[in-house]
This record gives structure tokens, C-alpha cells and sequence, in this order.
């Protein structure tokens, strides 16, 4: 349970610090479950600096990390067609980190997920829910557990 925004940041700082090198992150939920509040919060305890703009309209917003590579947000709700996203250059060679909002509708032409994210609206707060989807989200998800309260424990291993 996320019980405000603060809580959604939380999750976003912690999962930043507990990230591994590369990941792929989807990102599920209805329209203001939080899922451009908690990549926010990621891109942020990442490093980034200056407006961090919703890919809403552009698709895409490419963000320079301190430590080397990209991480790219995307928001595919405007998809009409998986195929549609090789017109944006999504080769991959720059990003290490890739947080993919409504993933469904690009679903075949995005690189393997390593965790889904699914967030939804829970009374005054959100509800989250983490899954591994490889070995490096497996992985990731255990630091993330052993980072976190007790009671803040979110993740699944599947």
C-alpha cells in the first residue's frame, strides 16, 4: 500500500537505488494510478536534473545519466500498432534504463521486461504491486526487499 505520493516516491528513490545496471521496467495501471509519479521519482534519485517532462505527447523522453547512458521513459498510450515503434529509433544502444508506461500496446516490439510494475488506485492512496520477469528482476526485487521496511515489502518473485 502507498498511502500518498510521498510513498509513491519512496518506492520510485528505492527502486532506483536497488536498480542493476540495465533494466527494462513496465509500467501498468489506469490513467492517474502513478505511474509517471513513480518513474519520476526513479529519474530523479537517478541524478537527473532539470524539468523531467511526461512522454505523454512525445512517446519518448530521453534523460542523460550521471553515471553514463540514458534512461528513456515512454508512454505508449498513443500506440496504435506495436509496429509503429520503430519509427521513433528505439535501437536501445544508449538506454540502461527504460520505463515503459502502457507496455500492452507495444507488446512484441519492446526488449524482455525485467520487472512489471502494476499500480492502482487503493481508497486515498495506490497499491503496487512488483513482478521479476528475469533473473536480473529477481535479483532486483531482493535488494528492493531488503531495502524496505518490513511491512513495505512489495515484491513477487516470478
Amino acid at each position: 500500500m502507498l498511502a500518498d505520493a510521498a510513498a509513491t516516491d519512496a518506492l520510485g528513490e528505492a527502486l532506483a537505488r536497488t536498480r542493476p545496471p540495465s533494466a527494462v521496467v513496465l509500467l501498468h495501471g489506469d490513467l492517474g494510478a502513478g505511474k509517471s509519479s513513480l518513474a519520476r521519482a526513479m529519474l530523479r534519485a537517478l541524478g537527473v536534473r532539470g524539468p523531467i517532462r511526461s512522454p505523454t505527447y512525445t512517446l519518448v523522453e530521453r534523460y542523460p545519466l550521471p553515471e553514463g547512458g540514458e534512461a528513456w521513459h515512454m508512454d505508449l498510450y498513443r500506440i496504435g500498432d506495436p509496429g509503429e515503434l520503430e519509427f521513433l529509433g528505439l535501437d536501445g544502444g544508449e538506454a540502461v534504463l527504460w520505463l515503459v508506461e502502457w507496455p500492452q500496446r507495444g507488446a512484441g516490439a519492446l526488449p524482455t521486461a525485467d520487472l512489471e510494475v502494476w499500480l492502482d488506485h487503493a481508497g486515498n492512496g495506490r497499491s503496487a504491486r512488483l513482478e521479476a520477469r528475469s533473473d536480473a528482476g529477481s535479483a532486483w526485487l531482493r535488494r528492493l526487499n531488503g531495502a524496505l521496511p518490513a511491512e513495505g515489502a512489495l515484491a513477487s518473485h516470478s
